[in-house]
């Protein structure tokens, strides 16, 4: 099996800030802005720690971009690599149809799976494959709702214009409105 990347993630002091650079100095976004992410389950080493966490999901060129601020000093994927106020690379991810069956995957190649969580009908588990690529590895589910999720993202970055806005909020998102039919007359 190929495992094709697909997202590269970036842990910023600023999710705003990183945005406005990023679709200033090369095109990406719009960024739509999750903010205090929660998930419905979620672990951190085996124990059930949730570090209060904001997203930004955008796309360059074929590329989703993520961007990762977190807002306290809970134990974490991105503390493991970060002190407070640095920035950097975090990790890659792919996307899978056999979760379950990737997860052991990567078990079974002896890398510690770091962090594991269910949100919005989706598994997502990072591995901490530091040694192997220098950052964690993700593997993200890949069920139709979140594809067309993934999709609008990516028809949103097609559609970019130097007027379009960096960033829009989670909750501003709309995918289509009805029209009613014109009666014939």
């Amino acid at each position: 099996m190929r495992r094709e990347l697909f997202q590269q993630a970036y842990f910023v002091r600023s999710i705003d800030e990183a945005a406005r650079n990023w679709a200033d100095a090369f095109g990406a976004g719009p960024f739509c802005m999750v903010r205090h992410h929660d998930c419905e389950e979620f672990t951190y080493r085996g124990q059930a720690v949730e570090a209060d966490v904001s997203y930004a999901f955008g796309y360059l060129g074929n590329q989703m971009i993520q961007f990762i601020e977190q807002h306290d000093d809970t134990p974490s994927i991105y503390m493991d690599m970060f002190e407070q106020g640095e920035e950097g690379f975090h990790h890659v991810a792919y996307l899978v149809s056999d979760f379950a069956a990737e997860r052991q995957w990567w078990l079974d190649r002896g890398y510690e799976l770091a962090t594991e969580l269910y949100a919005d009908e989706v598994n997502a588990a990072y591995f901490d494959t530091r040694s192997l690529n220098g950052v964690f590895t993700e593997i993200h589910g890949d069920p139709p709702h979140i594809m067309g999720l993934f999709a609008h993202w990516k028809r949103l970055h097609d559609a970019r214009t130097d007027a379009t806005p960096p960033t829009y909020e989670i909750e501003d998102l709309h995918f289509y409105q009805r029209a009613p039919l014109i009666p014939k007359g």
